[in-house]
């Protein structure tokens, strides 16, 4: 007997053989049975002790059989063995164990206490039920999980017993095994009569058959496995919510999607409260104190319209110490409370509305857990349960703790995504224009719209007077969304209001904005990252002169244009590389406008989609285009609506209408100017007689002396063909003396005693603006006198 095991091992038969066929061990079970001792047999073959001494070796790690063996007065016995092979160790070799029991081998007793123990005692639920699927016997422990004694029960079905839906679904499949032969595993989660709780049940069900084979009954073990079936459902809600948070980049959407996985899974009443960042300049603080201003974000209820709460998302309000908010914030740590400890009840003495609801729902238990990621403190989840009647547990509070973790990460991602839009956005909508100015060219109308998900891209329109009463018109996109493309985007709309101040053709002013586009790539690479700078651009130019519009465009898409009464077609113009390739080529294409032609220009975003191709869309512009009203404005806004989806655009959209003016010939009156200095005073007299045609006397004085001076310094200066243009709307005069010669006026500041030298400064003191602009034959200068406007 070894102190390890403290009974008879003469009850069992145990012999050792290495793999050699030695005996190395031998009992005194063994001895009893075949009568040898150990100091005669062990050291010795086994197979002396064989009858058949040819019986091979077993194979395998274990083995079980029937042998004959040789007893120590002769005779032979025979004996069945279990053989178990071990392999060899660091401390033993391999070796063979040999075992068989000497006792236990009668039939049962009917007076044996452990006969009937086997079904009472045992800690497994079992009850049989008749063919009937009436209640036959229940042990102890299915008794004690349905709460009520065997002889109170017996003879009752399953249904009658349990008196739940559950029961009915139990008894349903018990009938499926009655009738089919076939065992069935069932699981289900409900309170038995005997529980405060529900549990996770698994019955296990089996026929009982009689002697001929025949179904006579059912057997119904029920097997708890709560443990196991709350750990598979807190790892299912764990995945749940790292696919459910984090949706898209919204604040308040992704701290809804958190109080959604919360309830009803885990609680009956979730609220999701953020700290109010304008308080701190936009960024969480490193440090708290009481008391600390939240946002309520979400909130989420078993009851539909969650009717406990006491604030309605976007409301704050300031939680001082003691509150489970201001608590668990300044602890840093998740804090489990209940209604009947006590440790609520100075908050609630503060909050007589939060107490009445507690009261009113029957709320028992919370648990507030914040909000963090990245090291900073971003708000506090608040979890609480009326409905379920058990109160939070630790396993509870791990399981909180892990997806508030996963939806801090995402409402931290989606914050700081946010922050940086409305950066962004503020860029961009201080580098657009914020109102198209007023021409006599066209009538203009824009629409500005952010992507939906990706944010503030490089988009931007603009319209730009020139002189002659001309209007430039662009429309571009720089690659890329944020800040960078908006800052991108604001330096290409700055180059392109200087390049057309000096009134350079389409095509030449996309070669220069290409140069510059490749020179911030260099920019952008010089971090040792190659440079990413892209964008493409359509410009245009009218002239409501002559009602010529001239257009060029770099990997732009093209305009549309409507006539009046006819239908939209896309201009077709040469397609341009996009800008930052260098060194290729733009060309200009001209056309001729009626007045009252719309002019459709645009960003990529308008007409790429997923629902629909490119050529789709187009499609869609035009029908909208088709209709359009007197109003530009709501044609923009019909467009967007024909065109971009109710949640958003894909990408950012710019979108730019110009409905042409003409200018009419009446307006307009020309000289051919004589290179003979003498000849400059009838000019004068007839500019004079012009206005007082047009009822512009009031401007006569200046516009002479203007006259005077730039028609005298192109005689003096220009070469010839000498040409005087006015032209004139309600608020402007303009004075043009064009000639062929490229040299470029100079305004400089004369000496006190010089004769000459102050034409175009007197010039520049006299208009509002003047200049000069480069043409096919030569230069024109221009200036610019205001009118009054009647």
């Amino acid at each position: 007997m070894s102190p390890e095991y403290p009974f008879d091992d003469a009850d069992t038969a145990r012999a050792v053989v290495d793999d050699s066929g030695t005996l190395v061990d031998w009992n005194a079970g063994a001895e009893r049975l075949l009568g040898w001792s150990a100091a005669e047999v062990v050291g010795g073959p086994a197979r002396d002790l064989l009858v058949d001494r040819d019986v091979l070796a077993p194979a395998g790690p274990r083995w079980d059989g029937t042998v004959a063996l040789r007893h120590r007065e002769g005779r032979e016995v025979a004996v069945w063995l279990l053989a178990h092979h071990r392999p060899s160790r660091d401390d033993s070799a391999a070796r063979w164990l040999l075992f068989t029991p000497l006792d236990g081998r009668a039939p049962h007793s009917p007076d044996d206490p452990l006969a009937g123990a086997v079904l009472t005692q045992s800690p497994c639920a079992v009850a049989v039920y008749d063919e009937r699927l009436r209640l036959r016997r229940v042990n102890d422990a299915m008794a004690q999980t349905i709460g009520l004694p065997e002889e109170r029960v017996r003879g009752l079905r399953l249904s009658e017993i349990g008196g739940k839906p559950e029961s009915e679904e139990l008894e349903a499949h018990m009938l499926r095994v009655l009738t089919s032969g076939r065992p069935l595993d069932v699981q289900t989660y409900m309170r038995t009569g005997g529980e405060d709780n529900a549990h996770a049940w698994l019955a296990r069900m089996a026929p009982l058959t009689d002697g001929e084979g025949r179904v006579r009954g059912v057997c119904l073990a029920a097997h708890d496995f709560t443990d196991n079936y709350l750990a598979r459902e807190r790892l299912q809600l764990v995945n749940e919510a790292s696919v459910r948070i984090g949706s898209t980049l919204d604040v308040t959407r992704t701290a809804q999607e958190l109080a959604d996985v919360f309830v009803p899974a885990l609680a009956d009443l979730v609220r999701v409260d953020l700290l109010d960042l304008q308080e701190h300049g936009g960024e969480p603080p490193l440090r708290l104190t009481a008391p600390i201003a939240l946002r309520r974000a979400a909130h989420n209820s078993v009851n539909p319209g969650t009717p406990e709460a006491i604030l309605k998302p976007g409301q704050v309000e300031e939680y001082p110490a003691g509150s489970p908010q201001a608590d668990s914030l300044l602890a840093g740590r998740t804090i489990v409370a209940s209604i009947s400890s006590g440790a609520l009840d100075q908050w609630l003495s503060w909050h007589k509305a939060r107490a009445d609801r507690v009261k009113e729902y029957g709320i028992h238990s919370t648990m507030s857990v914040p909000i963090q990621a990245r090291g900073l403190t971003l708000g506090v989840a608040v979890l609480a349960r009326f409905r379920r009647p058990d109160p939070f547990s630790p396993d509870d509070v791990l399981l909180a703790e892990e997806i508030t973790a996963r939806a801090a990460v995402c409402i931290d991602n989606a914050r700081r995504f946010s922050r940086e839009r409305e950066t962004a956005l503020a860029l961009q909508r201080s580098l657009l224009p914020r109102s198209l100015p007023r021409t006599a060219a066209v009538d203009a109308a824009s629409r500005y719209l952010p992507a939906a998900r990706a944010g503030v891209g490089g988009d931007w329109f603009d319209v730009i007077p020139l002189s002659g009463m001309r209007v430039a018109m662009v429309v571009g996109d720089v690659v890329g969304h944020g800040i960078q493309a908006s800052a991108t985007m604001g330096r290409l709309r700055t180059a392109v209001r200087t390049l057309a101040d000096i009134d350079l053709a389409p095509d030449e002013l996309l070669t220069h904005l290409d140069d510059l586009v490749v020179r911030l790539s260099a920019e952008a690479g010089n971090d040792g990252s190659p440079g990413e700078v892209g964008a493409t651009c359509l410009y245009a130019v009218y002239d409501p002169v002559s009602r010529r519009c001239t257009l060029a465009r770099a990997g732009h898409p093209p305009p549309v244009v409507v006539v009046p009464g006819g239908a939209p077609q896309r201009v077709e113009l040469p397609a341009g590389p996009p800008l930052g390739l260098g060194g290729l080529p733009f060309e200009s294409a001209e056309l001729e406008l009626r007045e009252g032609s719309v002019l459709s220009f645009y960003t990529d975003g308008l007409i790429e989609s997923r629902e629909r191709d490119v050529d789709a869309s187009h499609e869609l512009l035009c029908e909208s285009l088709a209709t359009y009203s007197d109003s530009l404005d709501e044609t923009c806004d019909r467009v967007l609506h024909a065109l971009l989806p109710p949640g958003g655009a894909q990408d950012d959209v710019a979108l730019l209408l110009a409905r042409t003016r003409g200018l009419p010939a009446s307006q307009v009156a020309t000289w051919h100017i004589p290179a003979d200095p003498a000849l400059v005073a009838p000019i004068r007299k007839q500019v004079v007689a012009q206005l007082d045609a047009w009822g512009l006397l009031e401007a006569a004085f200046t516009a002479e002396l203007v006259v005077s001076e730039l028609v005298t310094n192109a005689i003096r200066y220009g070469a010839h063909p000498i040409r005087l243009r006015l032209i004139h709307d309600a608020t402007t005069l303009i004075c043009e003396v064009s000639d062929t010669s490229h040299t470029a006026p100079h305004l400089r500041r004369a000496k006190t005693w010089d004769e000459g030298g102050r034409g175009l400064l007197l010039v520049a003191q006299l208009t509002q603006r003047w200049g000069s602009r480069h043409t096919g034959e030569g230069k024109t200068i221009w200036a610019e006198i205001g009118l009054l406007d009647d």
